[in-house]
């Protein structure tokens, strides 16, 4: 089979260690299904896991969409022919490949009205805002509940942005998002922020204009570093902030400790890579996102697509990703 992939860490602008290898096809064993890949969608670990490598042949790809060509034999959940998505584990090979192994317990049966382009954009963000609304700022998965909170996504016209502002307003919250150019900020009102914010500025005071002092919860998807002292002002006492990127200096978390604020972070790929005994969440986020989506509750938010799986798509994926510019998400069409 062909894969896209690289043995060596390297910086894409210094130079480019993608390359195109004829592989086996992996077999299905125990729970494990073979999936014929037919598209799949880039995000920002798959960038920065090009600085992982070990020496060994490495197939990035996390999010993907395809058809079961095979099953282990302990496989229960899915039959050969049936049309899936997931985003798998960052410890397996990956999805740049005309097939991959993943674990059932990852996946589910792809939306009936979406396209393969559209259901691939999808699984790893929603995953990760499903893990993060629902389990680390624990927001009530009843609408009622939410109907006088407020929830604070910065960066919200990116891959997970976009999804978690979706999946909040289905549960009641008034979503204030952040974003400072014009075709972004149209995104996230698109996407269904109530209030989109100009991150260029000072967040507080953008935040009062609209005659609002502080949030019940903080979903940070850009940088801890440079958004934590302005969380610590936002939040309000005994509120929740997750954050999706790890700090890279020190913080002064006694900063929350006045107003007794949870802070917790969020990475999808703990369950898989840690094989937890509820690894089946995945499977069942995926199940709810599907649902919502075949409803029409929630849109896809694939902005950009490239066809044909090869070094070229691959890399020009990465590059957008680098940029830091891109809006929604960057499928590959294979």
């Amino acid at each position: 089979m062909k894969a896209i992939g690289f043995s060596n860490s390297f910086d894409l602008k210094v130079s480019n260690e993608f390359e195109e290898r004829d592989i086996p096809v992996p077999e299905a064993k125990g729970r494990n299904i073979l999936v014929n890949v037919k598209a799949a969608s880039i995000n920002p670990i798959d960038t920065k896991s090009r600085n992982t490598s070990d020496g060994e042949f490495k197939i990035l790809g996390y999010d993907a969409v395809g058809v079961v060509e095979a099953v282990g034999e302990e496989v229960e959940l899915f039959h050969v022919g049936d049309e899936v998505y997931y985003s798998g584990t960052n410890t397996k090979q990956g999805s740049n490949a005309e097939y991959q192994l993943v674990d059932e317990r990852l996946v589910s049966i792809k939306p009936e009205h979406l396209s393969y382009v559209e259901s691939a954009a999808l699984p790893l963000t929603a995953l990760t805002s499903f893990e993060a609304l629902l389990e680390g700022l624990n927001i009530s998965s009843n609408p009622e509940d939410n109907k006088d909170k407020k929830l604070l996504i910065i960066n919200g016209a990116g891959g997970v942005g976009s999804v978690a502002t979706q999946i909040a307003k289905h549960l009641g919250l008034t979503v204030i998002t952040t974003a400072s150019r014009k075709e972004t900020r149209r995104w996230s009102e698109k996407m269904g922020a109530d209030i989109v914010l100009n991150h260029k500025h000072h967040l507080p005071d953008e935040l009062r204009a609209h005659k609002i002092n502080q949030v019940d919860y903080i979903f940070n998807t850009h940088s801890s570093d440079a958004y934590f002292n302005v969380m610590a002002e936002m939040i309000k006492p005994r509120g929740k902030i997750v954050a999706l990127v790890n700090f890279m200096d020190k913080v002064d978390l006694n900063l929350l400790k006045d107003k007794s604020v949870t802070f917790s972070f969020e990475f999808m790929f703990t369950r898989p890579k840690y094989e937890t005994d509820d690894m089946i969440a995945h499977h069942e986020y995926l199940r709810k996102l599907t649902y919502l989506l075949d409803r029409g509750t929630i849109k896809t938010t694939v902005n950009k697509t490239l066809k044909g799986l090869s070094v070229e798509t691959i890399t020009e994926a990465h590059r957008l990703i680098e940029e830091g510019k891109s809006i929604g998400k960057i499928v590959i069409e294979y």
